[in-house]
């Protein structure tokens, strides 16, 4: 089957049906921005509208009845909505019963079942114009003679668009009597709507006929019914797309997007193991002679059984064997387009065939006693019916008669219902029976109002069906005269149809089989929130377990079977234990197959998948699962074929589930593991909690290298972060000024405190916290005290009676915890409940805590190398080659960045070996003590050790940056860790002017010089003393104004690239520089001829960017503590600024000193470039030129349209609160005095915090 083709083709359909209907509406005054009245010239027998062409469009005759149908269904509809919702749900609604009547068609014609013989949409010769329409009257339709006049008419004026459009829909009318559930007769709006072609070959008949290959439809040639499943899948992707992805992806659904959420075809051999093994296995257990069995690839043969369990299964099996095929009730009450109901039709065959039923005989009896759907999508019951009495005729060829039964249904409501006809209904019964009657249809009425809400687990009482269908049949005389029973025909046609489809939803069934809609609680629509709450609180989580739960325990017979397939989050989640014991006391699972990821396509196909089927019996059980959770991404072609391999199998005894907290259905462990949770727990010998929520993140919380670090109010606080174990991730402040009163009391707009502060008496205390939220790898990571826990962390402290904290982290960073925890909660939200329910060994090692301590200062290590730490205090590049220079003292040889590289490079791949080794010794100590060698291994792949390998590319890029942050000061080569950030940055370095040091005032400490006003300041010392002669020099000094310019190309001497190569011969010697500027390019791969130039590109394009990547934490965006003036796309004028060191003279200064100076620098080249232009003879160079003086004309233009930008924000001398953070200051530096907002600094988008309204 061309899965592609199909899907390629069901999706263009939709659009093209939708959008040909919407332009027959059109023409009838009915767009989507409203309904037209007809132009003054109608009549009542011909309607005008205006089309905005010469001529209006006329509508006359029956159309004139059909498009007032359309508007009342539009207004109808729009009562419940609004217009343009309701206008789009009927033309969906319309296009959907013509594909459905098309692909129908199709089907039929290709295998042959159409009455006529006589091809529809193709022909039998290949020839474009399809058999109908060549010869018309061989088709055996019901023409009037002047039908037939017509029809000779549109043949001669080769009108055959016109002439097919009215043979389609005669055929469609004439196939009603033998198919009614899918070919209503269509004398309503959708027949006017109707717009094919079969003459343009970018229509829908000449697409389905061609682009699908004939021989899918075949079912001789291999071809399926399943076809039609397929087609109905993927003609609602969009709108499943809509409900998982698009507008709808976080909304409550009402009850006209829930098939679309629903719509999930479900593989075809997932299907027959579902109905091979409870179907299949409710005959066999009943006739253990039948070899039927052998037909069934998927059928699980039972698992080993106890003694006293063969018993009880002995007595239940009598009962089945006492069951004839007529009593194999099944149904599936979310049939969609009817797979699972085709192929239990295939099963229940075999079954009859196997007792001496013929195929014709069996074909019958099936549809009249064994099989049964329910569905809440109208079009979706029409292929399910479809399908099944395709596969029915089959098996008879005479099935097609309009005689035979067929018990699918679409769920209807009672809501059109006119009540008021009731008392018209009941002739020929008694008193007593007319009475009975009425009150149980005004109960079941009740039921079923608002029924699509619903769906199949409304819970319908078992009525006296019979009885109401004389009722309903019985019309009084007095009905045939009373104005007030005007439309009680209608209204007994509707009574009919719910009362069918009330039985077949009030039945207990042997068999349930059913891919349930996934729906999570959040997305329910109120009335169904209340309804599940009321009567299904224990399953409440998930449509998909309400579905299950009144499978269980309404809908199924005693020592039936239900088979379920839907996600596996069931089988562990804390929201599901209450369903899970319901499910485990009143029946077994008899087999499971846990598919994981990738079974599906599409948006659900990210889920993990599970199949199972239930029995009704409460027995002790051991069942058969097979694990096929490996088998996803590249692998996933692979789940089918490894279903059969029995090192996938698993025998697991019912019972042990309840060994493990929450009962989680975990097939696939040892009893080793099971008797581990039998012991002692965490929560017996250490306390767990959740760290504190401050109810405002955005007021309270800044990445720490943010905020001033001299504001002692500002505490260190653990906020989880990414995946990584033993130390790091301390990434966040928290404001805490007068221990956190401002978080303690702040109340929000109902009078409440806002924070949640659960477990803040163990602030600052030394524990151990993960994050709740994982990628899926657990990390637990010591936090050695003085830290604030956020909400976002799980935290464990010491309990009197615990081991160390030391111990505890390395018993919970191994494969044995993880293992654990997945078992209790395989999702990536660990809650603390989890972790007190870890088992915890009595072992106490000293090797054990020593591997731990020794796992801590390699992290710690690892963390502290880079800027992101605030314990770190020197780049390792510089790091290696400084200890070098020390060891010479002043006559150091020069050092080479590539040696100091290697050298790291060894030191980090050391780090890494060695913490790889201790957590594999850990696995392997605690592997041996729970005795899991047979389900784990020591192992530790490399992506799971948390410490960094050294990166080329990387580690020079954060060179770069720890030198951009020596040029600002924030970090010194003579001193190691944060120098400034935050504060007065003369108290820390010493500003020098002429030949005088000076005080905090600008006054020269050593007496006035001459000429000192002209002289330049700079910062030749710290500050680290008050006496001028024993302040220590500086062996590079910081910018002294705050701002460093980046150009496009070498203008200033002092801009970022020469200041870069004057630290550089600092840290590694005047006589490598060029060297080590070349290992730098090569290492930074950008564009450039020269290594200088691949420097330049690489500030001018790309170091801000990196800087806002290294300065970003997930979930709270970027916090970029260098700041980017950026005049644009011609990089006219770019430079940075440190936040910290900003002064509200900072951007008068930048304009001043940087700007005004960069586009004299553009006159002055324009004008050169000019000047060779006016004096070259040399073509080439003339060209040069004039391509230079044009960029530098752009670049000009730029600044100076920066710089009327610019002058706003440096008048206005806006000041910034470091407390603020980033996101804050970004926008207040941008807003003027006058409160308009210049952009002038780069990413505002994305930095800066959004405007308050």
């Amino acid at each position: 089957m061309n899965k592609t083709a199909i899907k390629n083709f069901a999706i263009w359909a939709r659009n093209k049906l939708i959008a040909d209907i919407c332009y027959r509406a059109g023409l009838m005054g009915i767009t989507e921005k409203g309904i037209a009245d007809p132009l003054p010239q109608s009549t009542l027998d011909a309607q005008f509208y205006d089309i905005g062409a010469a001529e209006p469009y006329l509508v006359a005759g029956e159309a004139i009845k059909q498009r007032q149908q359309l508007v009342s269904a539009i207004r109808e509809k729009e009562a419940d909505t609004d217009y343009a919702t309701a206008y789009q749900y009927i033309m969906e609604e319309v296009a959907y019963t013509w594909f459905n009547r098309l692909i129908a068609v199709r089907f039929m014609e290709v295998n042959d079942y159409l009455p006529s013989h006589l091809r529809v949409l193709s022909s039998e010769s290949g020839k474009v114009e399809p058999d109908l329409v060549t010869t018309p009257f061989d088709a055996d339709l019901p023409f009037t003679a002047e039908e037939e006049a017509q029809i000779i008419q549109w043949k001669q004026d080769n009108k055959l668009d016109e002439l097919f459009r009215f043979l389609f829909i005669k055929q469609c009318n004439e196939l009603n009597k033998i198919l009614p559930g899918l070919f209503e007769k269509t004398t309503d709006y959708t027949e006017v709507l109707l717009n094919l072609s079969v003459v343009d070959q970018e229509g829908v008949v000449y697409k389905l006929t061609h682009d699908i290959p004939e021989k899918d439809f075949n079912i001789e040639q291999g071809g399926q019914v399943e076809i039609i499943g397929w087609l109905y899948q993927y003609y609602n992707t969009a709108l499943n797309e809509q409900v998982y992805d698009g507008r709808f992806s976080k909304d409550k659904i009402p009850k006209e997007l829930l098939p679309a959420a629903t719509t999930i075809y479900t593989p075809d051999w997932a299907i027959r193991y579902m109905v091979e093994n409870s179907l299949g296995r409710l005959w066999v257990e009943g006739h253990p002679d039948s070899d039927l069995r052998r037909n069934w690839k998927y059928y699980l043969d039972e698992a080993p059984q106890e003694p006293e369990v063969q018993a009880k299964l002995a007595t239940i099996r009598k009962e089945y064997a006492a069951l004839s095929p007529e009593d194999l009730t099944l149904i599936d009450p979310c049939m969609g387009s009817g797979h699972i109901l085709v192929y239990a039709f295939d099963v229940l065959m075999q079954i009859y065939e196997s007792v001496g039923y013929s195929q014709r005989d069996a074909a019958k009896s099936i549809l009249e006693h064994n099989l049964y759907g329910l569905d809440i999508d109208d079009r979706a019951y029409q292929l399910a019916y479809f399908a099944v009495m395709m596969k029915a005729r089959q098996y008879n060829r005479r099935i097609l008669n309009g005689e035979n039964t067929c018990h699918v249904h679409a769920i209807q409501e009672s809501n059109p219902i006119n009540r008021a006809h009731l008392k018209f209904f009941g002739a020929g019964l008694s008193d007593l029976e007319k009475n009975t009657a009425k009150m149980q249809l005004e109960s079941l009425l009740d039921i079923l109002t608002d029924a699509k809400e619903y769906g199949s687990i409304l819970n319908v009482p078992e009525y006296n069906w019979d009885l109401l269908r004389r009722f309903v049949a019985g019309i009084n005389d007095e009905a045939q005269v009373s104005f007030e029973s005007a439309g009680v025909e209608e209204t007994a046609e509707q009574l009919q149809q719910l009362v069918e489809q009330s039985e077949t939803m009030g039945r207990k069934y042997w068999v349930m089989v059913m891919n349930p809609p996934y729906l999570g609680k959040s997305r329910f629509s109120a009335k169904l929130d209340d309804y599940v709450n009321s009567n299904y609180s224990e399953a409440k989580a998930d449509l998909s377990m309400v579905m299950l739960r009144h499978a269980l325990g309404d809908i199924s017979k005693q020592n039936g079977f239900v088979s379920f397939i839907t996600t596996s989050s069931w089988m562990f989640l804390s929201s599901f234990e209450k369903l899970r014991e319901y499910l485990f006391s009143t029946s077994v699972i008899d087999t499971l197959v846990d598919f994981g990821t990738e079974l599906f396509d599409g948006k659900v196909g990210h889920n993990p998948i599970t199949a199972w089927v239930n029995r009704r019996i409460n027995i002790d059980y051991n069942m058969t699962a097979i694990r096929l959770v490996d088998y996803c991404f590249s692998r996933r072609n692979e789940k089918e074929s490894e279903f059969f391999n029995e090192k996938n199998r698993y025998y697991p005894k019912q019972s042990d589930f309840a060994k493990i907290p929450g009962s989680p259905v975990a097939y696939w462990v040892s009893e080793s593991v099971f008797d581990a949770f039998t012991k002692e727990h965490l929560a017996d010998h250490y306390i767990i909690r959740n760290g504190i929520s401050t109810g405002n993140n955005e007021k309270y919380l800044r990445t720490w290298a943010e905020v001033s670090a001299v504001k002692e109010y500002w505490k260190p606080c653990n906020k989880g972060g990414p995946f990584r174990k033993w130390y790091g991730n301390n990434e966040y402040y928290v404001y805490w000024k007068d221990d956190g009163a401002s978080i303690r009391t702040a109340l929000d707009d109902k009078g409440r405190i806002k924070a949640r502060l659960g477990g803040i008496e163990f602030s600052f205390n030394r524990g151990i916290e993960m994050s709740r939220i994982t990628s899926g790898e657990l990390g637990f990571r010591i936090s050695e005290g003085g830290f604030v826990y956020e909400s976002s962390t799980n935290d464990i402290y010491e309990a009197g009676n615990a081991w160390t904290l030391d111990w505890l982290l390395a018993y919970c960073n191994t494969k044995v915890v993880s293992c654990f925890l997945n078992l209790m909660n395989p999702t990536i939200n660990i809650m603390p409940e989890d972790l007190r329910k870890l088992p915890c060994p009595r072992l106490d090692t000293e090797r054990v805590e020593e591997i731990a301590q020794s796992n801590i200062e390699t992290s710690k290590e690892d963390w502290d190398s880079f800027e992101t730490s605030w314990d770190f205090k020197k780049h390792p590049l510089v790091k290696l080659r400084m200890a070098g220079a020390y060891a010479w003292g002043n006559n150091a040889p020069a050092m080479r960045i590539e040696s100091a590289y290697k050298a790291w490079e060894e030191t980090c791949d050391g780090r890494f070996q060695k913490l790889k080794a201790n957590e594999e010794e850990l696995n392997r100590i605690f592997i041996d003590i729970y005795g899991l060698q047979d389900e784990l291994t020591p192992e530790v792949e490399d992506k799971d050790v948390t410490v960094r390998k050294a990166d080329l590319q990387r580690d020079i890029k954060s060179l770069l940056s720890y030198a951009v942050g020596c040029m600002f000061g924030r970090y010194s080569l003579d001193k190691p860790g944060l120098i400034f950030a935050g504060g007065n940055f003369d108290s820390v370095y010493w500003k020098y002017k002429g030949q005088a040091a000076l005080d905090e005032n600008d006054s020269p400490i050593e007496g006035g010089y001459a000429g000192i006003s002209l002289a330049e300041y700079h910062y030749p010392k710290f500050h680290d003393t008050d006496d001028w002669e024993t302040a220590t020099w500086l062996s590079y000094e910081p910018d002294v104004d705050n701002v460093i310019p980046i150009t496009d190309e070498e203008y200033l001497d002092d801009d970022i690239v020469a200041r870069l190569c004057d630290w550089l011969k600092v840290v590694y010697g005047a006589d490598t520089l060029e060297e080590n500027l070349n290992f730098i390019a090569k290492a930074l791969g950008n564009k450039g001829s020269t290594s200088r130039e691949v420097i330049r590109n690489y500030f001018l394009n790309d170091f801000f960017k990196d800087h806002c990547q290294t300065y970003s934490v997930t979930g709270s965006g970027k916090r970029p503590i260098y700041w980017l003036f950026d005049s644009g796309k011609q990089n006219g004028f770019k430079a940075l600024v440190y936040l910290h060191r900003y002064t509200p003279d900072t951007i008068g200064t930048l304009r001043v000193d940087y700007l005004h100076k960069m586009q004299r620098v553009y006159e002055s080249e324009i004008n050169r470039m000019q000047d060779m232009m006016d004096h070259t003879t040399n073509a080439r160079e003339a060209a040069a030129a004039s391509k230079r003086k044009d960029k530098l004309i752009k670049q000009l233009k730029e600044c100076r349209d920066y710089d009327e930008k610019i002058s706003h924000l440096a008048l206005s001398r806006i000041a910034l609160d470091l407390d603020d953070g980033v996101k804050v200051n970004y926008r207040k530096l941008q807003t003027a005095a006058d409160g308009k907002f210049y952009e002038v600094l780069a990413d505002s988008k994305n930095i800066m915090a959004k405007e308050k309204k």
